[in-house]
């Protein structure tokens, strides 16, 4: 049976489990600070996509679905399993699964960049009715979005060892490249992931105030 495909967003979380989740962060917030702070960057991030309207699925590792997601995933939103030994393999069957559900186009996006906005994604969508894939620039080298009209899988195939390194968009787009696909990039964002990373968008006025205030607790509690 056929499925009427819709524009849809697939996010890629690690439940909020003390000493599982920001670990660079961990000097500034400890274990119990970051799962807090990963718990609300989750529903940040799911609020902001069915805020859009577009269909969402939230995809955890085997195992967290089932025991750390009910309080951070709205009614509606679609829970999925991660699958596969690395990022790429992972990230290849969730997108898989989500076009066989009648995804599409889709955003692929983490909980990782908190300025990230409606805006940004209305842009990818619209960059994708005339672009093959779409690509969301972090300073860090990585990206904080991929989009896709189809499920070009093959831009997961980059060398193991290159995921969570500052190779990984220019990989990317060296794939895509010879996939004969066309690629357009969104305007950078900054990923939240070391005190540094804190400090720079405390003072971005597209902060949003609940993940601010996680960020500087011993301020707030005075």
């Amino acid at each position: 049976m056929s499925t009427r495909h819709t524009p849809s967003v697939l996010v890629l979380a690690k439940a909020p489990r003390p000493g599982t989740v920001k670990t660079r962060l961990h000097p500034l917030l400890g274990p119990d600070g970051c799962a807090v702070l990963q718990a609300e960057l989750i529903r940040h991030t799911v609020d902001l996509t069915s805020g859009l309207g577009a269909r969402t699925y939230l995809a955890y590792a085997p195992g967290e679905a089932e025991d750390s997601t009910g309080h951070v995933a709205p009614p509606g939103v679609r829970l999925m399993v991660q699958r596969g030994q690395n990022l790429g393999q992972r990230l290849s069957s969730a997108v898989l699964e989500a076009f066989a559900d009648g995804a599409g186009p889709l955003l692929v996006i983490g909980t990782d960049a908190p300025i990230l906005t409606g805006d940004h994604l209305t842009a990818a969508l619209t960059s994708l009715e005339h672009k093959d894939v779409v690509l969301g620039p972090a300073l860090d080298g990585g990206y904080y979005l991929i989009g896709m009209r189809h499920p070009h899988v093959g831009l997961f195939g980059i060398d193991a060892a290159l995921w969570s390194t500052d190779q990984v968009l220019a990989a990317t787009r060296a794939l895509a490249t010879d996939e004969g696909l066309s690629v357009e990039l969104l305007r950078p964002l900054r990923d939240l992931d070391t005190p540094e990373d804190a400090a720079a968008l405390l003072a971005d006025r597209m902060m949003p105030s609940r993940i601010a205030a996680l960020l500087r607790p011993t301020e707030d509690a005075v």
